[in-house]
This record gives structure tokens, sequence and C-alpha cells, in this order.
């Protein structure tokens, strides 16, 4: 039985709450057999921050900012960085300074300061002999009244003849000794968020957990020797000895395992969306193949038939393909357009600059059988209109562009198939916006370079992927070589060798600053140097330069008029030059491995052994060294992204400000890889078995779901 029912919150919020039932749960939750189980037992996880002891306006404000969520479940899932033992209890006679320790003694006496500025000292016994406890706040004398048996813990040290311990980190009274904290859990905090404050609230938090069913399959909690979800909560927020990873290991996975589901359930929601079949008869794709001139690679027609067979089905496709560089992605695209005008319906292929939106044009027009237009921002008036009324009523079935494709003006025949290049340089609404122009269109996401696995099952998980692993025939292996930039006349007598016997050079200059003007800058610079000694050879192309001057430093580049390209990284991409055959990286240190990877694949396209150069600054340190002696030792674009990915963490690898990755809270994806993946597969097996999931384990993953938050996937399984 699958429902919902309203019901207040305990914040008295009203909401909807999934209704589910299974005799197993019902009895796990102490409800007779004809009672429906509800997510009810969740609310008290649901509870304002407020509802936990000590925390009032003022704090819990500032502890939900510290917790990111203002439930009581978020202070769970707040977990310890650390543990302090502190079961380490000498006597006083026999405590050392420097230690950490714990003792318990009697309050002797309180001596005031002899001066202003200096602090009390609460002189205490054991028995064994004497110490000091220094106070700088008169506020905390209250805790030590004279005569009282404590239990203090802190840091001894040896001031004169005597031990002293300055501000206990804990101080209870010894008939307390059963609430003492002997394994301190140490939470990260915020300003006006005490250690006490947090344990507290962390204890009121754990009071609220019900007895969750396990969501868990017992063989891997067997093998993984993991304890339960609660009993793991506990572990970390109260411990009783210093947990091994076990209990942040579960909590982890249960995370992974939850988004895992979601994703699943999502992309299965999206199969069943409705959708085109779009079988064509491969008369198109057999002319381009002919013009192609080449043999595609396998990985090519492995990715031409998966994408073939998600466009002959009745549903929506969603699909990511990703190579490496030069792998031909392009010709996939092209292949897969002509699919859908086989069809009877129209492509469209967005790319994220206009270099590489024309270089996509240039390759899609001479292999096309069937009509193609460009469409940029550059684009003349009268040229726009004439694009604008074709691909309105059809005579134009595959359009190629920028940003300008989403424009509202921009009306489709009949939109078959969308093509985004580089998905990561378009915003969300721009993909969106490209998606309502065909209401029932495929998508294909392609990518410059592969992308890491953990990033794959983390951020496209809800796609379909492709992947091309091999080259295509005729591709030059790339001597990588590292160089300093106190070599750059070697360097020079390389190049001035490499344009004497017919070779172009591409020179890229350093990224200086996060300021594009800076950049420019510097590659002006290096311009003028390089023209003084190569004289007319010499060509410039930045971001800053108008098209037509840009375009030109390009096009001369191309036929071959100058042999030596100054750039900035707008040549990343784009570009494609096969008489390229030395490619000069400028403080290769200061760039991504999988950006350098991305501009070391400009050359090697066409006969020439090809070249790159990698320039370090002199004083170089060692994991910039390590990072580009991987790009010197492979050009496997797969095993560069994941090092890469690795060395940097995924906000710099995604573009962003943030370390981690963004939206989990028990799990670490980056350092989780192997939960990451056993909770992939668990997903698809589970999803497979009980797609539903109505079966036992199936609706204690309903409570997994909740607890986690992912309302999609709930929505999704209500729906069927």
């Amino acid at each position: 039985m699958i429902g919902t029912v309203e019901q207040p919150f305990a914040a008295g919020i009203q909401g909807r709450v999934l209704v589910f039932c299974h005799d197993s749960l019902r009895y796990k939750l102490g409800l007779a057999k004809s009672q429906p189980v509800t997510t009810e037992f969740l609310w008290p996880l649901r509870a304002p921050l407020s509802s936990l002891p000590g925390l009032g306006p003022r704090l819990s404000a500032l502890m939900a900012k510290l917790v990111g969520g203002e439930s009581v479940r978020d202070v769970l899932f707040h977990l310890p960085v650390e543990f302090i033992d502190r079961r380490l209890t000498p006597s006083l006679a026999e405590a050392r300074p420097t230690q950490a320790a714990t003792l318990r003694v009697e309050v002797v006496r309180h001596e005031d300061p002899a001066r202003k500025g200096q602090p009390w000292r609460v002189v205490v016994t054991d028995g064994t002999g004497f110490a000091e406890v220094v106070l700088f706040h008169a506020a905390r004398l209250s805790q030590f009244p004279v005569g009282a048996k404590l239990i203090i813990a802190g840091k001894l040290d040896q001031f004169q003849d005597r031990l002293v311990m300055t501000h206990p980190d804990q101080v209870a009274n010894i008939a307390q000794e059963n609430m003492f904290p002997w394994i301190e859990p140490v939470w990260p905090l915020t300003a006006g968020i005490t250690p006490r404050t947090m344990r507290k609230a962390a204890l009121g938090a754990l009071e609220r957990l019900p007895d969750f069913p396990e969501w868990q399959d017992k063989t891997i909690l067997a093998k993984r020797g993991w304890p339960g979800f609660g009993t793991a909560l506990h572990a970390l927020h109260a411990p009783k000895t210093v947990p091994d990873r076990k209990p942040r290991e579960r909590l982890a996975y249960d995370e992974l395992l939850a988004r895992q589901i979601a994703f699943a359930l999502v992309r299965g929601r999206r199969r069943r969306l409705a959708g085109r079949s779009m079988a064509g008869d491969r008369r198109l794709q057999a002319v381009a193949l002919r013009k192609f001139g080449f043999e595609p690679t396998r990985g090519q027609l492995q990715a031409l038939a998966e994408i073939d067979a998600d466009m002959a089905a009745p549903h929506r496709m969603r699909r990511l393909l990703q190579g490496d560089v030069g792998s031909g992605k392009t010709l996939v695209a092209l292949l897969a357009c002509l699919r859908a005008v086989e069809a009877g319906a129209q492509a469209a292929v967005m790319a994220p600059t206009e270099i590489l939106a024309q270089q996509h044009f240039a390759t899609f027009k001479k292999l096309s059988p069937v009509p193609v237009a460009l469409l940029t921002g550059s684009v003349k008036a009268s040229v726009r209109r004439e694009i604008l009324a074709g691909v309105k009523d059809g005579s134009i079935p595959i359009l190629i562009g920028t940003h300008a494709i989403f424009q509202k003006s921009v009306e489709f025949h009949d939109l078959g198939l969308a093509v985004i290049d580089e998905q990561h340089r378009f915003g969300v609404d721009q993909r969106l916006a490209l998606g309502a122009k065909g209401d029932t269109a495929d998508l294909l996401v392609m990518t410059a370079t592969p992308i890491p696995r953990t990033l794959l099952l983390t951020h496209w998980a809800e796609m379909d992927i492709s992947r091309i692993t091999e080259k295509p025939k005729g591709r030059q292996k790339i001597t990588t070589t590292m160089h300093r930039v106190s070599d750059l006349p070697k360097v020079e007598a390389a190049i001035a060798r490499a344009i004497a016997s017919g070779g172009r050079v591409y020179w890229v200059c350093p990224l200086v600053s996060e300021s594009e003007t800076l950049d420019i800058t510097a590659t002006e610079l290096r311009f003028a140097e390089l023209q003084r000694k190569f004289g007319a050879a010499v060509t410039m192309a930045h971001g800053k330069m108008n098209n037509i001057a840009r375009d030109t430093a390009l096009r001369e580049f191309a036929e071959g008029t100058r042999q030596i390209l100054v750039a900035t990284t707008v040549i990343e991409v784009g570009v494609d030059v096969p008489e390229a055959n030395v490619m000069v990286i400028e403080h290769a240190e200061r760039f991504g491995l999988a950006q350098l990877h991305q501009l070391r694949g400009r050359v090697g396209r066409g006969a020439a052994k090809s070249f790159c150069l990698l320039l370090h600054d002199d004083k170089i340190g060692e994991t910039a060294r390590k990072r580009l002696s991987v790009l010197r030792d492979t050009e496997d674009g797969f095993l560069i992204s994941d090092e890469d990915f690795r060395l940097r963490g995924a906000g710099e690898f995604l573009g962003t400000k943030q370390s981690g990755l963004p939206g989990y809270r028990l799990a670490d994806p980056e350092e989780d890889g192997d939960l990451l993946i056993m909770a992939r597969q668990d997903a698809v097996m589970t999803l497979q078995r009980d797609p539903r999931l109505e079966g036992p384990r199936g609706q204690a993953l309903r409570v997994l779901l909740n607890l986690f938050d992912q309302r999609d996937a709930i929505e999704t399984v209500n729906a069927g």
C-alpha cells in the first residue's frame, strides 16, 4: 500500500509524508499488522534546533549555520573530526608536565591575583601531591568551590616547582563520573558555539534517534563489520572508546547509497518520459562516412551504436559522450545529427565559444550531405533572418551555434536532437532553455576531456555514458618534455629548427592571475619578444581581440603564412591545424593537468613527429613537479583526468571555490571512492530485483531516501 497522509511536523509545519507498509517493518516499529507504516517516526529528527537542550534563538541561528541545516538531524550529521582520549588518570605524584591528563582532585583554596591582570589560582590535591588550576576569568571560579571533589582534564605544565593546568578543558563533579566524556569528540565549531554547547546538542539529538529498520544488505554489513546506523552515530557523538573507521564508513555508505538509488530511480523515470523513436535508414550517415575517408575506430562505432539505440527507443535520450582529446567525438556527434535528420527531425549543436562553433561548422559542412547553418552573435542581421526562417520551416535540418541558439527568436520546425559540447560551460538555465525548444528532443552531451570516475558517479550519475578510449589512425605520439623557464634560449632554438623544417608552433602564455587583462599583457609581451627573433613568422590570438583580428590570426596560422601562434588558452579547443607539431606551454605549473592535456591535443594531428614543451618555474614545488611528470609520462586522458581530480579536488576541477563535492554531509566521494563504486553497484542490483522498493529491504530503503531528503526519488517510486 502506497499513499500519503497529512501531519504537522514537530516544528508546526504541515508536510506530506510517505506511507508504506511491510510486516517486518511494522514489527520493527511496534505497529499492529493492520497499521500503515509511515515516516512519522522520523519527525523527531525533523524538529527544529531550538527543541534541543541549550539552544535558544541566538544559538539556534549560529548552530544552523554551523551544521548546514535547521533540524535535529543536521546536528547528528555534523560529525566529529577527531577524538581526545582522556582515560590517562595519573596521580599528581605520577603526573608529568606536557601531559594531557585527567585528575581526581579536591579543591583546597582560592588565591586571588596579586595585582590587576594576573590570574586566579585554585589549589587542588589528590592526596599524593598538589597542583594549581590557573583561571583568567573570575566567572569560572564558581566551578571550583572549596572542598568540592572534581574531575578535571587538560594539559599539565610546570611553573617553577609546581604543576599547573590552565583553564581545564573539562570540569565535572566526581559524583557524575559516569557522565564524564572520557573519549571526547572534537567537532568543527564556529564563534559562539562552544564544545560544551555542541556536546549538549549532540547528546540531545541522539536521544531523538528512532529504532531504524536495517536498510543495508546483511552480507555487506558482515563483510565490512559495520554497526547499525544509530549505533554508528552513538559511536561518534558519544563514544565509549576511540572509534575506528567502521562507524564513519557505515554512515558514508548510507549517504552514498541513498544518492545512487536516487540517481538510478530518476534516470529510470527519464527513460520512461515520452519521447520519440528516431529510426533512420543510415543513408545520410553512409554518405558522411564516405566523405570522411577513414574507417571509424571501434570506440566511435560502439558509441554510435549506443546513441542509435537510444534514439530509436520511444524515450528521451540523456547520454554523456566522453572521450580523450582527439578521439573523434565530433564525427560521432555529426552521425547522431544525421540520424535525427533521417528520421525527419532537426538537430542542434551548441558550443561554448564562437571559435569552437566555427570549427564544428567547418567539419559538419565538409562531411554532411544535408544543409548546415552557423548561428553566432557575430552573424550579420540579414544572414541571421535567413537562418531563422530556414530553421523555422525545416529547410535547415542542422543548426550549429553558441548561446545565440538559446534566444526566444530561434524556433525549430521539429527539434529531435540537441547536442551540447562542454556542458560545464553552460548554465543550467541555458540547458533547460534548449530542452524547451523540443518537447521530446533527445540530449547528447560531449566533454572536451574525460571526466574523473568520482565525478561521473556524483555529478553525471543520472545520465547514460558512452566512452571513446582510442584515437583514430594517423594520430601521432606526442613527445612531452619538461624545461625550466631559464632554458628559454634552448627552447627558442628548437622552435627555429621546427619552423625551418616546415612545422608550426603554438606558444601558450601563462595564467598570471584571475585578471584576463594581465594574462593578455603577458601574451603581448611574449609576442613582442618572439617577433623580434622570428619576425613576420609570429602572430597572436587572445580573447580580448575583436573577432576579425583573431580569426585572421588563426586563419594565417592554419594556412601557413604565419608559423608561430602566441595565444592564451583561447586555442584550448576549436583550433585544428594538422601541420602544427610543436606546443610550448609557458609556466605550465599554473595550469590544471586536464587543461594541459587539452592544449597538448592541439598537436599530433598530422604526419609530422610532434612535441610538447612544458616550461616551468626554476624553483618549482614537488607537488607541481609530480603533476607535470604525470603529463610527461602518459597520453592517457582518462588516467590524467583521475590524477588531476585527485591532486586538485572537486572544487577546482568543477571550476568552483569550494573544496570537496557539494551536497555531501557524511561521505567524501573523493576519499570514499571504493564505497562510491560499491554503492553504485548495490543500487543497480537492488532496483533490478525490486524496482519499486516494495520488498522488506526496499521498504527500509524508502526510510533511507526520506532520511537523506531524496524527494525526487520518493516521488518516482510512488508514481511507479
